[in-house]
């Protein structure tokens, strides 16, 4: 199967549901999980991403924006940016021993000089259910 098939797929599960199964860890924007009681809080993880701008794409987006459209290089940069954020995010819940994240939040923010960079920060309750 394509990569990009398998991306695209992933980003629909993300923001369509509110629940996500990875390999052993349950992903959810829900603060509990129906049928599933939390036995075990283990702490708020985090996973951050900082991003920073590339010459060639800003000047391909300064063109999408005077003749309209997405611009698909910072879209996969972004959607990459994601995807690490989130992954961190497992790993540190894995490490204290969650089966399970709840209550994940993810924020977009422009830091650094003239707004240069972008920081993709993801926020949740690791537990074990």
């Amino acid at each position: 199967m394509p990569l990009f098939y398998l991306h695209i797929t992933f980003l629909k599960t993300i923001f369509v549901c509110t629940i996500l199964k990875t390999k052993d860890m349950i992903l959810s924007t829900t603060p509990t999980i129906e049928g599933h009681p939390i036995k075990e809080y283990k702490g708020v993880v985090t996973g951050e991403t900082i991003i920073g701008a590339n010459i060639i794409k800003d000047f391909k987006a300064a063109i999408r924006d005077i003749v309209g459209g997405r611009s698909a290089s910072y879209e996969r940069v972004l959607r990459q940016a994601k995807d690490t954020s989130i992954n961190e995010l497992i790993e540190r819940a894995e490490s204290l021993g969650a089966n399970a994240i709840v209550g994940i939040d993810i924020d977009y923010e422009t830091i650094g000089e003239g707004n240069s960079m972008l920081m993709v920060s993801v926020s949740g309750t690791a537990v074990v259910l």
